[in-house]
């Protein structure tokens, strides 16, 4: 009915991928007959003028070696002008490139770590700048994108009654440490260690957005929560009276009140080999370049560990065999195996190779979200029950396909008929979530949401920050000088070197009731329309 081919070539298509993977490159070779080889000799004047199109004449050869002294002697020139020695007959546009290089250098100083190398305490640099040069006052000609609206609702709750230090303390039983930054200084109180180094990166990453905005940000105090699900449950607190507690962490749900943050592998998951976002954003890019999106496998691809939740279960009893073609190839990712083997199966930039990549979460929601949504691929999102700070605001059928939970084997089959029926609305789908990923959730953007959230948070503190006796000073030194390994290399790869030279994207405002009402029922109308699509093939199936 739909006229797709039942029989594809799987095997060929996945052993192909290494030939297709390294793109070809043309060479422009000039085989025109007219073409000579010379000098163009031009005034010192001449230099000074926009450079044009224009072929050059052949030179003489009785004029080469006073062209190329000439040439020796401008080069002698600059080289000089490049040491600071002024020479009369240097033109201006030479002092001009150089004075513009050595002022940018001037203007834009590099901190690195300063590492002990002898077996002492490490101590935090003093000299890092303590204001990013901007006027405070400053307002940002860039909006920061929709999905920062969500801060607001986030922190509505405390919109009315604030926020005490005793609703703070509400929140330690299950937090993993306390932060607090005064004066643009961090301090940390520890209380429980977390899954792996979560912990250690969420603050890295804090510690990095201080010095992106040295000085920027208010003094104030959180709990922060590495674990996965959420637990500050709406219904138990209800009512006038009830001391809602702040706790920030990684996602929540339509039924809890956890403040959403982005998650610690956004600086880099070493525990699985997974660079700083920074740089894996980079590597998907040319990873989206290899294969153009009508030559890849025209089937469902996942790859993860299945036994970390039930809805993952489900989903590998979707995967394709001879008795039943669910368009889908599902693969067991095996972290301590992959580990080691040097993670040789584990890169995210080199599984962009299939029309439609899946999503479905696992114990609670899962770092691979931004990584699949940025292959351009469709993604065929499996209804989530959990949500992180920038799903928010993409929309099915927009940003990604919209595949039914109870359902998955025959919701994901009909996705991939109904892509390969409309390649060019399902690559356009794939392109939007791509465009998000790589334009609105990028490293500055992340840093500018952490920025706002802290900002306006900080804004509904009732009481004064300050450090508690059992909290010590954090900065990049005290975190990364002694670490060792993929901990210390991710460190090092994600650290800021120098306040940036710009202001944070401008917050937009809070969304007013109706227009809320309207982006949610836009939501759940797109996928509605799925469901409709899809009872309707199997209903003529039958």
């Amino acid at each position: 009915m739909l006229g797709i081919k039942k029989k594809y070539h799987v095997k060929q298509e996945l052993d192909d991928d290494k030939s297709s993977i390294h793109g070809r490159m043309k060479r422009n070779n000039n085989n025109d007959p007219n073409h000579q080889t010379g000098f163009c000799l031009m005034s010192m004047l001449e230099l000074q003028k926009p450079i044009i199109d224009t072929p050059c004449r052949p030179v003489k050869k009785a004029a080469a070696s006073t062209i190329i002294a000439v040439f020796l002697i401008t080069v002698l020139m600059v080289s000089v002008g490049s040491l600071d020695i002024s020479f009369s007959g240097v033109s201006s546009y030479q002092n001009m490139v150089v004075s513009s290089k050595s002022t940018t250098a001037r203007h834009k100083p590099e901190f690195p770590l300063e590492c002990s190398t002898e077996n002492q305490t490490q101590t935090c640099r003093r000299d890092y700048p303590t204001t990013t040069g901007i006027p405070p006052m400053n307002t940002s000609k860039v909006e920061c994108p929709s999905f920062f609206r969500w801060i607001h609702e986030d922190l509505r709750h405390w919109k009315q009654t604030g926020i005490s230090r005793d609703m703070i303390e509400g929140a330690r039983k299950t937090a993993h440490f306390r932060l607090v930054i005064v004066k643009g200084k961090a301090y940390v109180e520890k209380y429980r260690n977390s899954i792996q180094t979560r912990d250690k990166f969420t603050l890295w990453g804090i510690l990095q957005l201080l010095r992106m905005y040295p000085g920027r940000l208010p003094d104030l105090e959180l709990m922060f929560d590495c674990d996965d699900r959420p637990v500050v449950r709406s219904r138990d607190f209800q009512g006038p009276n009830a001391r809602l507690p702040p706790l920030f962490r990684y996602c929540a749900d339509e039924w809890s009140l956890d403040i959403v943050f982005p998650d610690w592998s956004f600086w880099g998951w070493a525990e699985t080999n997974i660079r700083p976002w920074r740089n894996v954003l980079k590597e998907i890019k040319k990873g989206n370049e290899r294969r153009k999106w009508k030559e890849r496998v025209p089937y469902a691809y996942w790859r993860g560990n299945p036994s970390v939740a039930p809805t993952r279960k489900d989903l590998m009893k979707c995967n394709a065999t001879d008795k039943n073609n669910w368009n889908t190839l599902l693969y067991v990712q095996d972290w301590d195996r992959e580990s080691k083997q040097g993670f040789k199966h584990s890169n995210v930039e080199d599984q962009c190779t299939h029309r439609y990549k899946i999503y479905t979460e696992g114990w609670a929601w899962s770092v691979s979200e931004k990584y699949i949504l940025a292959c351009d691929s469709m993604t065929l999102y499996v209804r989530s029950r959990f949500y992180d700070f920038f799903i928010r605001g993409m929309q099915p059928l927009q940003h990604y396909w919209p595949i039914s939970e109870n359902t998955k084997c025959k919701s994901l089959k009909f996705a991939v008929e109904w892509g390969n029926l409309h390649p060019q609305k399902a690559q356009a789908i794939g392109e939007a979530a791509g465009k998000f990923i790589h334009e609105d959730l990028k490293m500055d953007n992340v840093y500018d949401y952490m920025f706002h959230l802290l900002n306006e948070y900080a804004k509904l503190l009732k009481f004064e920050p300050t450090v508690p006796l059992g909290a010590v000073e954090l900065c990049s030194e005290t975190m990364a000088c002694p670490t060792t390994g993929t901990w210390k290399k991710f460190m090092v790869e994600s650290l800021v070197m120098s306040p940036s030279d710009v202001t944070p994207c401008g917050m937009p405002p809070p969304y007013e009731p109706q227009e809320l009402r309207d982006f949610l029922e836009t939501k759940a109308n797109s996928t509605r329309q799925v469901e409709m699509w899809e009872n309707q093939y199997w209903l003529s199936q039958y």
